[in-house]
């Protein structure tokens, strides 16, 4: 079975607060998922070709379905729910080789 991961850049982010309080929900949130960070929002990006230097987050799910199936569900949604219109960011849930 392929993995699946959400690749997440975040073009804005909000303030401390609120990015404390995304945390708090979606950790749990994908955790019932088996969800894995590669990851994490401190680490360190350099930019290459088109590419911008954002936040970068990857996670990884033992398949793309259930990577799918996290977005979707009631407590991710309400984790999703407390970024509100201050953070952009770009998610893509891809597959794995």
């Amino acid at each position: 079975m392929k993995k699946g991961y959400w690749v997440v850049a975040y073009r804005t982010v909000g303030d401390e607060a609120m990015m404390t309080r995304y945390l708090a929900l979606a950790g749990p949130a994908l955790g019932q998922f088996g969800a894995r960070l590669l990851v994490s929002p401190g680490s360190a990006v350099t930019a290459h070709e088109a590419g911008l230097k954002q936040t970068t987050v990857v996670v990884e799910f033992d398949s793309y379905e259930i990577a799918l199936a996290a977005y979707e569900s009631e407590d991710y949604k309400k984790a999703l729910a407390v970024l509100g219109p201050e953070v952009e960011r770009d998610l893509r849930i891809a597959e794995g080789v």
